[in-house]
């Protein structure tokens, strides 16, 4: 199947770089099941030749997605859909999409979905003023009928229409208005877990868990999103990739 079929075409007026909006693209296909663990991609010059765009952003594209894990390249084969992805902290994606590339069926359980008004800490982390109105949505997010981890996101409300916007992805949400974070700073550490946070995980109160807290930043640069994650230490790894 041509891959243009299989995506869709690129728009030029789009404010995404080309090789970001194949990245998404190509991405999302994966994740949808229209690309499967071990297809083949066509070669880098016949993409660019059916999207009508050059060699170099195909393989920037493709790089990227090697990197983050989606695609693999075989030497003197071809560029491939990979047959398993791990959590890497180089790559800004949602818990539903790191399941889906896994293929594991992501729910949640959801806690409360509310529009509020801003608290010092959540204004202090997104640089806004006091009185701002944001959108908090609170879930035990699940993989396989296993709670996995419990997430407290906040973002502006200006970025959403509703809190009912978001069921399953809060990022697909994002994306919809034009708020998706395409950049994250993101801090890690290690916690033990209140009686709360352990009752959702069916744990013991004071089990290892890691922490990580986001701050997420769209296009313009402007803070879009404040998420903590509780990801239950027995169940979850994180990796990350460092080159010299």
């Amino acid at each position: 199947m041509p891959l243009v079929k299989s995506i869709g075409p690129l728009e030029e007026n789009e404010r995404l770089p080309l090789y970001h909006q194949l990245q998404r693209k190509i991405q999302a296909s994966i994740e949808e099941g229209v690309l499967s663990p071990g297809d083949a991609l066509p070669a880098e010059r016949e993409i660019a030749s059916e999207l009508g765009i050059s060699r170099i952003t195909v393989r920037k594209a493709l790089n990227g997605l090697v990197k983050s894990g989606f695609l693999s390249k075989k030497q003197g084969a071809g560029t491939f859909v990979t047959t398993h992805m791990e959590k890497r902290l180089t790559r800004l994606s949602s818990f539903t999409e790191d399941l889906a590339s896994r293929g594991w069926v992501a729910t949640n359980l959801w806690l409360s979905r509310t529009k509020g008004i801003i608290t010092p800490e959540e204004s202090l982390a997104l640089g806004l003023g006091p009185g701002t109105a944001v959108m908090r949505f609170k879930r035990v997010r699940i993989a396989d009928d296993r709670p996995m981890a419990v997430e407290y996101a906040t973002v502006p409300a200006f970025t959403l229409h509703s809190v009912d916007d978001v069921q399953d992805s809060l990022y697909t949400a994002l994306e919809q208005t034009g708020h998706r974070p395409i950049r994250a700073i993101q801090r890690i550490r290690a916690v033990n877990l209140t009686r709360d946070l352990a009752d959702h995980f069916h744990l013991k109160e004071g089990a290892a868990s890691l922490l990580l807290e986001r701050r997420g930043y769209n296009i313009d640069g402007h803070a879009v999103e404040f998420t903590r994650s509780y990801y239950r230490g027995d169940l979850y790894d994180l990796v990350n990739e460092f080159v010299d």
